[in-house]
């Protein structure tokens, strides 16, 4: 992608096999890293991942979208240089179906998904602020 990464940086990016924990200040670089990090996973000549069988969590729903922009534009980029390969063609179609959300949306997602198992009403729903004030 044209970045410069430090060797912590580097060391993220090219980890493979283990579920990772990427924390650190603002503005360090997280979103480029962890981008990068799925792009090689995604376009690995020898054990390629599609990208909907990872999980990205995110803190904000802006941090999400980023992160599925950068993802999305770095797959066309791939593209135009390797148009004919049919696995980024497949990831560019899957981005949509990826889970790159935050905790909150995956959570609420598992739940949806699985209310039958736990038990859980299917017509449940999210208290708002008022209603969590007034049941205090």
């Amino acid at each position: 992608m044209g970045m410069e990464y430090t060797p912590e940086q580097r060391k993220v990016i090219e980890e493979r096999g283990k579920n990772l924990l990427v924390s650190a200040a603002a503005g360090s670089g997280k979103t480029a890293v962890l981008t990068e990090r799925i792009v090689q996973m995604i376009s690995d000549e020898t054990n390629p991942v599609d990208i909907d069988r990872l999980l990205v969590v995110t803190f904000t729903n802006a941090a999400a979208a980023e992160m599925r922009e950068r993802i999305g534009r770095a797959i066309e980029a791939r593209l135009e240089i390797y148009g004919e390969n049919e696995h980024l063609q497949k990831q560019s179609t899957l981005i949509h179906n990826a889970q790159i959300t935050t905790i909150d949306s995956f959570c609420m997602y598992v739940i949806r998904n699985n209310f039958n198992e736990i038990g859980l009403d299917p017509g449940f729903r999210v208290a708002d602020e008022g209603e969590l004030k007034l049941l205090k």
